[in-house]
């Protein structure tokens, strides 16, 4: 009797966890990106507060404060206003819907006549105006949200920091595997998240400064609007800085000016969308090599559930399940010999989905 009864007690204890957890998340959905912001950097600046308490033997509350204002200088601080630059930028943005329809179609005339191919009909043209106006909103929205997701995270991860090793107890506690698969999940989160955290605004940075460069030289008007463009469209999967370098080829080919115009497209394809290729190549070695499907299908879903730091947590979110599903695998189905890993690094520790370390 004794023990129903601690079970009962037990799933209506469970029940209004979750009962609750379910109503603060629906209330607080609109600042899940400052939570999220203040666990990625707790992940990643845990070590330096470990070190400046448990090796130099700082007070908490010091070392908390050190790391949260360098935090707040060195990278919220540039992250916010490069957000803002580019919000600002985008929403300064004038799209006449009706210039670049004549624009295409007098480009698709002068091809016509040429190879006699037709390009761009008015039903295919459509899409135009529709696809301008809600990629500039997303933008925009996305990034207006920076300044008080920002503050939010800088509170919530002093806090964190200083309440270091109880999380950590916490997690240990709670988390349902073995003591091996915790530090699995440990590391595996750490390296994901500093894949996509270090990742993607070095590769972002990067194909800005390239762009910029190479419109200043090749005289297209407004570089910087351009360049910082650039930067942004690095996190939409697949089409990514294309979306920007490709119109503004079109536009030289459509003004006359052929030269001009492939000299741009061959520019973006090789030296910007090349740079890309290049760096996500170096980063995998240095950092965590996630698989691209992983990263396509978590940006896409990330983004339109949490926003700017979506494009973390959404590939995190994807792995976290493939991860729990080798667990699985590894743990209760016998001769499996599936490794409980996602990603890989240049010493071929780890692995990813249905990858098999062979046994010694």
């Amino acid at each position: 009797m004794p023990d129903e009864k601690n079970r009962y007690h037990r799933f209506v204890l469970l029940g209004l966890i979750l009962l609750l957890s379910i109503i603060i998340f629906k209330e607080l959905q609109p600042y899940l990106g400052g939570f999220f912001g203040a666990f990625t950097l707790f992940i990643l600046l845990k070590g330096m507060m470990v070190k400046l308490v448990e090796k130099y033997n700082w007070r908490k509350g010091l070392s908390a404060s050190v790391i949260v204002l360098g935090t707040t200088i060195f990278i919220l601080i540039p992250l916010t206003g490069f957000g803002l630059l580019a919000a600002d930028t985008i929403s300064g943005i004038s799209i006449d819907p009706a210039q670049i329809m004549r624009t295409m179609r007098e480009f698709s005339d002068s091809i016509e006549e040429r190879i006699g191919i037709t390009l761009f009909t008015p039903e295919n043209l459509s899409f135009v105006p529709r696809a301008g106006s809600t990629i500039m909103q997303a933008l925009v929205s996305g990034l207006s949200s920076m300044v008080i997701n920002g503050i939010i995270a800088i509170f919530l991860l002093y806090f964190m920091l200083v309440s270091y090793q109880p999380l950590e107890k916490a997690s240990n506690e709670m988390l349902p595997f073995s003591q091996e698969n915790k530090q699995i999940l440990r590391e595996e989160t750490k390296s994901i998240i500093q894949a996509n955290a270090i990742g993607i605004p070095m590769v972002a940075i990067t194909q800005g400064i390239l762009a910029y460069v190479g419109y200043l030289s090749f005289g297209v008007s407004n570089p910087l609007v351009y360049a910082v463009l650039v930067a942004c469209t690095t996190i939409i999967p697949v089409v990514g800085t294309s979306l920007v370098w490709v119109p503004i080829g079109i536009s030289a080919l459509a003004q006359g000016d052929i030269a001009r115009g492939i000299l741009l497209l061959c520019y973006g394809l090789l030296i910007i969308g090349g740079s890309d290729t290049i760096l996500r190549f170096v980063l995998q070695k240095r950092l965590a090599n996630i698989h691209p499907l992983i990263t396509f299908f978590g940006v896409i879903m990330g983004l339109a559930m949490f926003g700017f730091w979506g494009i973390i947590f959404g590939p995190l979110l994807i792995s976290l399940l493939l991860l729990f599903f080798n667990m699985y695998r590894h743990d209760f189905i016998p001769g499996s010999t599936a490794q409980p890993r996602i990603t890989t690094k240049e010493n071929g520790k780890g692995g990813i989905l249905f990858r098999r370390k062979q046994a010694k």
